[in-house]
């Protein structure tokens, strides 16, 4: 299994890989303010993007709990809401909330999303019938993989500079075999975790909760909006901000001398100091993860322990020197 898990990484990291993302569900919002209403909930600047263009953002609750992740893609006539994490109905549920007397409509699209990642993942595409050109980061463009209509984003929150695709899901059994005849490798959760950890790519559900503060996750500057007027919980986003983004905690890498699992505590001096949200073997890095550390043990270089294991923390994404344990 290793030397699969390893050809995985290879194709990731030099090829094309290919992600089942069936956790992910899509809503599409109408009506003339759809766009305006969006903006007034979502922590990121969604009011002044043009069809073909998309951001991510999150959603959260009046005290600043993250309860969402989601990408927002901005087509000619809708806006379709990317949900991670098996958030979709709660998504749903809390826009419906808000909504009041505003003219807009949500519906649950019915499409799959598939991942496809790697330096090869363009060409991959093309060998299928579908060119599409260099898309800016959440942009986004219509094609047809093997004939099969597809939305496809550059996407951000996946790792190894990955794309996401919406596919009908009467067609994206059929979309994700003509892109592994083109090329493009299954990869499992396991290599996906280890290239999420490695790129600091923490996600809804394993590294995210409704635990968390965005300030917690380090995902404040993608999707945060400085410049933007009132949304939920903005009050604690701006009082973070006022503070210099100062929290008790913070999402960290770890470089550990021995393999480790997600739950595992953080230790200093016999006192817990964090947990472990995702771990993983990289074939470049050897044991690594990502976890939740204390402020008085998350600066860069502080040595941890992890399952009684030595263990030290390293600033996300995982920069080059982390070879070397610099």
């Amino acid at each position: 299994m290793a030397g699969a898990r390893e050809s995985e990484y290879a194709a990731a990291r030099e090829g094309a890989a290919l992600v089942d993302l069936r956790d992910r569900g899509v809503l599409a919002v109408t009506g003339a303010l759809r766009q305006k209403f969006l903006h007034g909930l979502l922590s990121n600047d969604v009011s002044g993007l043009l069809p073909g263009q998309g951001r991510r953002a999150a959603l959260m609750e009046a005290k600043g709990h993250l309860l969402a992740l989601v990408r927002v893609l901005v087509g000619q006539t809708e806006v379709w809401v990317e949900v991670s994490g098996d958030r979709r109905a709660l998504v749903e549920e809390k826009l419906a909330f808000y909504r009041v007397a505003t003219p807009v409509r949500f519906e649950a699209r019915p499409v799959e999303v598939v991942g496809l990642l790697g330096p090869r993942a363009r060409e991959v595409l093309a060998e299928t019938g579908c060119a599409i050109p260099e898309l800016d980061p959440e942009a986004h463009a219509a094609g047809a993989v093997a004939g099969h209509a597809v939305l496809i984003a550059r996407a951000g929150d996946m790792p190894a500079d990955g794309y996401v695709l919406h596919a009908e899901s009467a067609a994206a059994a059929a979309a994700a075999a003509a892109l592994q005849s083109a090329g493009a490798v299954p990869i499992g959760r396991e290599t996906l975790d280890v290239l999420r950890v490695e790129d600091g790519r923490p996600w809804y559900g394993p590294d995210v909760t409704e635990d968390n503060l965005l300030h917690e996750t380090g995902l404040v500057r993608e999707y945060h909006s400085p410049a933007k007027g009132c949304y939920v919980g903005q009050e604690v986003i701006a009082r973070l901000e006022a503070r210099g983004g100062k929290v008790s905690r913070a999402l960290r890498g770890l470089r550990l001398s021995a393999p480790a699992g997600a739950g595992s505590a953080v230790t200093s001096e016999g006192r817990e100091v964090g947990r472990v949200t995702t771990a993983g073997r990289s074939p470049r890095l050897g044991p690594i993860a990502m976890a939740y550390v204390h402020r008085s043990r998350f600066d860069p270089g502080t040595r941890v322990e992890v399952n009684g294991a030595a263990a030290t923390v390293f600033s996300l994404p995982f920069a080059s020197g982390a070879e070397a344990g610099s």
